[in-house]
């Protein structure tokens, strides 16, 4: 992932393990690699969230005032492309200059048990999040993504759908769980700890929480929430974010196949 092989990083003295960290950090710690002090935290969490807001908003309105059409192709994808510069930009850079990068920190790592509980998060995703779609369409009426709606709304070409479609498989799912499990959940989880709180349940919690809120779609806000306590409970079972990267892919998946059918969009 670019960072050093922990045996490599700097030496400095360890900090004591906390419940909620990530499995390469625990077994670099127990097989006695010499690894930096995390000095990043729930700050940059915070920072994280914040960036993934604050950049796609400047340049989206930049691009509209500068006469980009509302559905326009840059808009579009820059709308889905630009938070990525806090959910995945951020994270690595705070874990890489102060700690030993994201592998180590966060859990950036794949195992081949990550396959089976990737998969397995992906049915419960897809089962208990049409389950819950279900339930609000009853007091809502059918109800889309707003990244769904721009898409099947707009005058593109075939060929940014596709583009989108592909992003929002791979990269989306990347992204966010780099941001939400990884460096959310761990320095929730280190926050907690510190404070005598049940880190593990309070960290599950609060990054499936944050995950649902920046989406900021109030009506899908249950739907996401129920998808996100199922990918942080990968996280907190594995480890590792492999996993959960996994069950968010191929619960992007289903629903993006329905977008190419001009189903109804129901992914995060």
């Amino acid at each position: 992932m670019g960072e050093s092989d922990s045996s490599a990083v700097e030496s400095m003295e360890f900090p004591a393990l906390y419940r909620g960290a990530a499995a390469p950090y625990v077994e670099a710690v127990e097989a006695g690699h010499r690894l930096r002090k995390q000095l990043w935290g729930m700050p940059d969490a915070i920072i994280a969230i914040a960036l993934s807001i604050v950049v796609p908003s400047v340049i989206v309105g930049v691009e509209l005032a500068s006469g980009a059409p509302k559905n326009g192709i840059v808009v579009i994808l820059s709308g889905l492309i630009t938070p990525w510069v806090g959910f995945g930009l951020w994270p690595w850079i705070a874990t890489r200059l102060r700690g030993n990068g994201p592998r180590l920190d966060v859990g950036l790592a794949f195992i081949r048990d990550d396959i089976r509980w990737g998969v397995l998060g992906a049915g419960a995703c897809l089962t208990l999040g049409s389950l819950v779609a279900l339930i609000t369409e009853h007091f809502t009426g059918p109800f889309d993504s707003a990244a769904g709606d721009a898409i099947t709304s707009a005058n593109v070409p075939r060929w940014v759908v596709f583009l989108f479609a592909f992003l929002a498989v791979f990269g989306a799912p990347f992204m966010e769980e780099l941001c939400f499990r990884g460096l959310t959940f761990t320095a929730m989880a280190k926050f907690s700890e510190q404070r005598g709180w049940p880190p593990v349940p309070i960290a599950t919690v609060i990054s499936a929480a944050a995950f649902a809120a920046i989406h900021l779609e109030p009506i899908r806000f249950p739907l996401l929430l129920t998808i996100g306590l199922v990918l942080s409970f990968l996280r907190a079972k594995t480890g590792r974010v492999g996993a959960s990267m996994l069950a968010h892919g191929i619960n992007n998946l289903i629903p993006v196949i329905g977008l190419l059918t001009g189903a109804v969009w129901f992914g995060s």
